[in-house]
C-alpha cells in the first residue's frame, strides 16, 4: 500500500512539473555561475547569443531562450505570443527557483526584459537592454500612444499575417539578406540572420510584430527597481541616439545609456565592445 501511495505522489509531482515547463520558448542551460536569462530578438534563436554566451559560461549561468515561432524553434497558438513570453519567463523563473537572475535582451528581446522587469520589479537583478525600445512605434513621434497605432490599417494584425504568408519562398533569403546588411556590417552574420527569417513561422512572424508595435511600456518603466543598462545603435550621430532613447526611457530611473559604434546587431557589429560593457556592468556592485 505505502509503495501504491509512493508512486502515485511521485507520479503527481512529476505531472505538475510538467504542467509548469513553458510551452511559449525553449531554453538551453550553460555555465556556472550567477544566473542570466538571455532572450534573443525579432526571428531570431537562442543561437544569436552564442558567441556572447562563450565569453560569459565561465562566471554565469546562462538560461538561453528561444521563443516559439522563431528561427526553427516549433511555432504554437497563441493570440498574445509576447505576453505569454513575458509570463512564463516569470514562472520559469519563480519554479526553477532563480535568484535574482539577470536579463539580457536584443531588441524584441529589450522589449520584454524591460516588460518582465516592470511585472515583477523584486524577482529580477540587472538588466541589459540591447537596441530596443518599450515603444517602437514611437521612435521619432514621442506623441503617438498604442491606442493611434491600432487604429492604423497597416497594423491590423490578419492583414499582416496574410502579407507574411504570401511572401515567396523563392528569393526569400536573398532578398532578405539585402535588408539585413541595414542591421549588421557583416555579410555572412546578414544571411545567418535572413535564414533564420526564412525559418520562422509566417503567422508568429506577423502577429508578434503587431504586438510589439501596439504595446507602449514606457509608462510602465517607472515600476523598475533595478540597474538598467541600455545600448543603443548609431542613429546619424551619437547625440540623435541618445536623444531618442532618453526620451523613450525617461521614466526609467536607474539607467546608463551607451551608444555603441554599430548597427542594430551590437554583439555583432562591436563584440569586444558589447562584451567589456556587459562584464563591466554585471560585475559592479549596485
Amino acid at each position: 500500500m505505502k509503495k501504491i501511495i509512493l508512486s502515485t505522489v511521485l507520479l503527481l509531482i512529476a505531472s505538475l512539473a510538467f504542467s509548469q515547463q513553458p510551452t511559449s520558448f525553449q531554453v538551453q542551460v550553460i555555465g556556472k555561475g550567477k544566473p542570466v536569462i538571455m532572450i534573443p530578438g525579432y526571428s531570431c534563436p537562442g543561437e544569436v547569443w552564442k558567441e556572447t554566451a562563450e565569453q560569459l559560461k565561465k562566471n554565469y549561468e546562462l538560461h538561453i531562450i528561444s521563443i516559439a515561432g522563431f528561427g526553427g524553434t516549433p511555432p504554437i497558438e497563441s493570440e498574445h505570443l509576447l505576453q505569454t513570453v513575458k509570463e512564463e519567463i516569470i514562472a520559469y523563473t519563480k519554479n526553477n527557483r532563480l535568484k535574482k537572475p539577470s536579463l539580457i535582451g536584443h531588441s524584441l528581446g529589450a522589449f520584454l526584459t524591460l516588460w518582465i522587469q516592470s511585472q515583477a520589479p523584486d524577482l529580477f537583478g540587472k538588466s541589459i537592454c540591447v537596441d530596443g525600445l518599450p515603444f517602437l512605434t514611437a521612435m521619432g513621434k514621442p506623441n503617438t500612444t498604442a491606442d493611434d497605432v491600432k487604429k492604423m490599417p497597416q497594423f491590423d494584425k490578419k492583414a499582416v499575417v496574410a502579407n507574411f504568408k504570401s511572401l515567396p519562398n523563392e528569393g526569400y533569403i536573398e532578398n532578405m539578406t539585402k535588408s539585413m546588411l541595414y542591421q549588421v556590417s557583416d555579410s555572412l552574420r546578414a544571411k545567418a540572420i535572413a535564414k533564420w527569417s526564412f525559418d520562422s513561422d509566417r503567422t508568429t512572424l506577423g502577429s508578434t510584430l503587431v504586438e510589439l508595435s501596439t504595446t507602449d511600456l514606457r509608462g510602465e518603466l517607472a515600476k523598475i527597481k533595478q540597474p538598467n543598462l541600455v545600448l543603443t545603435s548609431f542613429w546619424g550621430t551619437k547625440e540623435t541616439s541618445e536623444k531618442e532613447y532618453n526620451l523613450q526611457y525617461a521614466l526609467l530611473k536607474n539607467k546608463t545609456i551607451k551608444v555603441a559604434q554599430a548597427k542594430h546587431f551590437i554583439m555583432y557589429d562591436t563584440p569586444e565592445w558589447f562584451y567589456n560593457e556587459i562584464e563591466l556592468f554585471l560585475n559592479a556592485k549596485s
